[in-house]
């Protein structure tokens, strides 16, 4: 404490004197007090002398000339690129391209502008490529701890697995036991029995040897004749325990029991139809956008006009409410209908009136989706810039999503947005032309384009396995991946689906798909029970 005490009590000294220095000698590079400078004065230097404030000592602009360092430069040679004074120019460099200071000055300044310019452009773009390694170093440990989790959760699926299996393997092998004892049983009291027979039948062929009964001997042969000798031994070897990978066993069990007892339909086959009765868009020619599944199993279809309808399985409609926009990006969040348009994301209030939950500046939202933990989810857009942000429902910005590990922007156009069972959240970028999956905590997972090029994603859902749906829309299917983004196979009801756009998966191997240029929703059965 006394240490700190001492140096912020310390006091530049002069050089001459030690007396508190008040000035400073620039050409010399001395310290000196109010008394000193007379004395300093004095001495004769080649370059002279200039004294200054000692606060002001580095707030020299000058450029001094390096041959006559008593004299400012006021000239520039060219010849040899260096500032000049007057004498220079008359003397050493007469000879010389001479061009006035204030020309290089100007020359100078220009590039260090434009440099300087281009810095601080780049140095906007590096503090968010800071900010951004700066929240992904904070939430490491959290991101590792979450992995730990996953190799444990796994771990303990495949403990369950094994433990099931080697039941299994006991109870088959108790089984394989049962039998062969059984047969070996049988076939030892068979033996037995034929030792006996064999051990009697030698008896009474030493007691004929010493006999001369014939008649007992003619009765004798034929028994001796009939009677069987070793006939064929069952082969029974071992059951021996043959070597499978484990990881590939275990995932299989996994994905077996992923499918619940269900199997997938060799032809989709549409069960339904509704006529959404929305009008074409002038524009595009375009009418249903999007739909979304209600928990008593009804559908909120979206349109190409300002109004939400609520319709059945069977085709009927229910109800109808007015919104602010094109009923594009919708999502269920509390039992209530929310959507977005370019200005805020707003939920339909039991009242069936239109309140607005929160705004996102000067971003605009696309895609919104409710997530597990109870936030919303939401695709935001502005100039060339594209994010995903975790709302709370108030507002307050949870979690944003942009760049990857890399520092290189995740999306170029995201559009619809879900949450999977595992907690990935998948994008379709309409930008990239790819499903875009991060974990839960925003670090990149796959990216799925297609498997060839004849691909135009679209929009996005899930089911309750994991499975991941996505409309292809100029291509007239629906890919089915899995939970890794790896395609299973294509959906193509019978009959075909032309343009669809929005999915919903209803549940019992059923998914809700829309085709956008007739405004026809189909339902379709794509897995059997």
């Amino acid at each position: 404490m006394m240490a700190s005490r001492d140096e912020a009590q310390h006091v530049v000294e002069c050089d001459l004197c030690q007396q508190p220095v008040s000035f400073f000698c620039r050409r010399c590079g001395v310290n000196l007090c109010d008394p000193c400078v007379l004395i300093h004065l004095r001495v004769k230097s080649k370059n002279g002398h200039d004294i200054v404030d000692y606060k002001s000592k580095d707030d020299d602009d000058t450029c001094h000339c390096d041959s006559h360092p008593q004299n400012d430069c006021s000239a520039y040679c060219k010849t040899c690129e260096t500032p000049i004074c007057i004498l220079c120019v008359t003397i050493k460099h007469k000879s010389h391209e001479i061009s006035e200071l204030s020309d290089k000055i100007e020359e100078l300044l220009k590039v260090i502008v434009t440099e300087n310019d281009r810095l601080q452009s780049f140095k906007h773009e590096l503090e968010r490529i800071l900010e951004h390694t700066t929240k992904l170093l904070s939430s490491i440990s959290s991101i590792y701890k979450l992995r730990k989790d996953e190799v444990t959760a796994r771990g303990e699926e495949w403990h369950k697995q094994i433990e099931k299996t080697v039941k299994k393997l006991h109870q088959e092998l108790d089984d394989m036991q049962k039998e062969h004892e059984a047969v070996l049983q049988k076939q030892k009291e068979k033996f037995e029995e034929m030792v006996w027979k064999v051990n009697k039948i030698n008896g009474k062929t030493r007691k004929l040897q010493k006999s001369k009964n014939v008649t007992e001997m003619q009765t004798f042969v034929p028994v001796i004749q009939t009677q069987e000798s070793l006939s064929e031994v069952s082969q029974y070897s071992f059951p021996m325990l043959y070597e499978y990978k484990i990881d590939e066993y275990l995932e299989n069990k996994l994905k077996e029991n992923e499918l619940s007892g269900r199997i997938i339909s060799e032809i989709p086959t549409v069960t339904s139809v509704i006529d959404t009765g929305f009008p074409a868009n002038k524009q595009y020619n375009t009418r249903l956008y999007y739909m979304l599944v209600t928990d008593d199993n009804k559908v909120w279809m979206g349109g190409a006009s300002k109004e939400l309808k609520l319709f059945d399985l069977h085709g009927h409609l229910h109800h109808t409410v007015s919104i602010t926009c094109q009923g594009m990006y919708l999502c269920m969040y509390n039992k209530q209908v929310v959507y977005s348009d370019n200005k805020a994301v707003r939920m339909i209030s039991d009242t069936d009136t239109v309140v607005t939950m929160f705004t996102a500046g000067d971003w605009m939202p696309y895609g919104v989706t409710s997530a597990a933990s109870g936030d919303l989810l939401v695709c935001l857009l502005k100039d060339d810039q594209n994010k995903v942000v975790r709302y709370s429902s108030t507002g307050t910005v949870l979690q944003e999503i942009q760049y990857d590990s890399q520092c290189q922007p995740l999306y170029k156009n995201a559009k619809y947005i879900i949450e999977n069972v595992n907690g990935d959240i998948i994008v379709t970028d309409w930008g990239r032309n790819a499903v875009i999956a991060v974990d839960r905590l925003g670090i990149f997972r796959y990216s799925y384009s297609g498997k060839d090029t004849k691909f135009d994603v679209c929009s996005v859902a899930t089911d309750s396995v994991g499975h991941v749906i996505v409309t292809d829309y100029k291509f007239d299917k629906i890919h089915k991946l899995d939970r890794d983004g790896r395609l299973l196979r294509y959906i193509i009801p019978e009959g075909g689906i032309s343009r669809p756009r929005g999915v919903c998966i209803l549940g019992h191997g059923e998914m809700m798909a829309g085709e956008c240029l007739t405004g026809i929703a189909k339902r379709i059965k794509y897995l059997e029970e």
